[in-house]
């Protein structure tokens, strides 16, 4: 009976424990429900916008050093908007063509058929008799207007011409005057002084160069030192003048796909160069980072898309000590200045990374200090 008393009274202190604890749980579970719906209602979202007049009023838990970094970056982007501000209007207010779209016009057929060099005034030549060498000229400069003096022929008007073009033309006045009858003529351009063209933006040593014959692109930056890929972006353009010093001229620019063209792979972008070209490599655009990553600076944008999360990745991974859902983007869009805050690890963390944000050029990435 003593035991049957035991089993009994065990039994029922089971039951009254069990029925606590499902008590319990019941309460947790109340609890947990609750406070999903409290994150939900009272800030549980990933990303927030928040236009402002002025974002130094959301900056005030950053520090002198990270203030000082922010006013260096803005003063930047300042000096690279003005700094091709009239290159800019020009590409902008001018003609723009693809490479395919400009060999399909007429005078993109002809640029690349017609590859020999025509000579212009300041040009140097040499030019040989084989049959009389008393006649041979070496060093003959062309005049501004066009003109060589030779002799028996006296003043020959050679700008425009190639060297094969002088040739004959010399060979047929000396015809034509009985001097010799079938004279054998050799041209050679030794100094190229008449066209030029000029490599600007990302390029190590940009300025301008002699044309000489048969040079393409590729030619011109090699000239300039190569691009400098810290700097340089993905496309670059020729702006061309067409027909230069006639009435009917006018400017083109031709869109080139530099890695295309750089690793061999579009040769066609390799467009032969004509007198006055200007070669341009914009300067890659930036975003900045500040406050606690491992490497607060600024950065090129030479992806097509960059995200947040990726952004933190270039500059290290935050320290220690970052406020890391405390994240903020700094962002002027159609002159309004807007703060985008991000909590970084509800997108690392929980799976979110639908949600992370598109870093834009010219972004400023902040990353204060955690206060505990």
């Amino acid at each position: 009976m003593g035991l049957k008393r035991f089993e009994k009274t065990t039994i029922q202190r089971m039951l009254s424990d069990s029925m606590k604890n499902y008590a319990v749980l019941r309460l947790l579970g109340v609890i947990a429900v609750g406070i999903s719906i409290f994150a939900c209602v009272t800030g549980g979202e990933v990303v927030q916008v928040t236009k402002v007049s002025n974002s130094d009023a959301a900056l005030e838990d950053l520090g002198e050093e990270e203030l000082a970094q922010l006013a260096e970056f803005r003063k930047a982007q300042e000096d690279e908007a003005t700094g091709d501000v009239e290159l800019e209007k020009v590409v902008e207010q001018t003609p723009n063509y693809s490479v395919e779209e400009y060999l399909a016009l007429p005078a993109g057929e002809k640029v690349v058929k017609d590859r020999d060099y025509r000579v212009g005034g300041y040009d140097i030549i040499d030019i040989i008799v084989y049959e009389e060498e008393d006649l041979s000229r070496e060093k003959v400069r062309i005049s501004a207007d066009g003109f060589i003096s030779f002799p028996l022929i006296g003043r020959l008007k050679v700008a425009g011409m190639t060297t094969s073009e002088i040739e004959n033309s010399i060979a047929l006045k000396l015809a034509e005057g009985q001097f010799m009858l079938d004279a054998h003529v050799s041209v050679i351009v030794t100094d190229y002084l008449s066209k030029q063209f000029m490599v600007l933006g990302s390029v190590k040593e940009p300025g301008s160069y002699a044309l000489r014959e048969q040079e393409r692109l590729l030619d011109a930056i090699s000239k300039a030192g190569g691009i400098d890929f810290e700097q340089g972006g993905k496309q670059g353009m020729i702006i061309r003048t067409e027909n230069p010093g006639a009435e009917n001229q006018r400017k083109i620019v031709i869109k080139i796909d530099l890695p295309a063209l750089l690793k061999g792979g579009d040769q066609f972008s390799n467009l032969p160069l004509t007198n006055k070209d200007l070669i341009y490599i914009p300067k890659a655009d930036y975003f900045y980072i500040i406050g606690q990553v491992q490497a607060p600076g600024s950065y090129a944008y030479l992806e097509k898309e960059i995200t947040l999360v990726e952004a933190i990745g270039k500059s290290g991974g935050f320290t220690p000590i970052a406020a890391r859902n405390r994240t903020r983007i700094i962002r002027v869009e159609d002159g309004v200045e807007k703060i985008i805050e991000v909590k970084v690890d509800e997108i690392t963390e929980a799976g979110k990374k639908g949600q992370d944000i598109l870093i834009q050029p010219g972004d400023v990435i902040v990353v204060p200090e955690s206060f505990f």
